[in-house]
């Protein structure tokens, strides 16, 4: 099977993730994606035209439940196991930088 997904588009999708790959990994990967891929390809050869389309898993079984109050956790609950907390929310690390 030939690969369709390059080294440098593996690289691309793992510097998205924050992940410092070895190249055996990036091989892997590679591997794992192409499969993946292949997969979808035959999925999307299904003929589907006469299967009727649902918007649940079946008859009788709402997909959410109910809109209700409910007790939840105080503030200081909350926070009594968050590893940062100040004037009552969590602290957490910056994530986005600056463009």
């Amino acid at each position: 099977m030939a690969h369709r997904l390059t080294t440098a588009e593996v690289e691309r999708v793992a510097a998205l993730a924050r992940l410092d790959l070895t190249a055996e990994e990036k091989a892997l990967y590679a591997s794992q994606l192409d499969r993946i891929l292949d997969y979808a390809g035959q999925l999307a050869e299904l003929d589907i035209e006469h299967v009727a389309a649902t918007a649940s898993e079946g008859p009788g079984h709402p997909a959410e439940r109910d809109d209700a109050p409910r007790p939840t956790l105080d503030r200081a609950e909350a926070l009594a196991n968050a590893p940062d907390a100040a004037a009552g929310l969590f602290r957490v690390p910056k994530v986005l930088r600056d463009g």
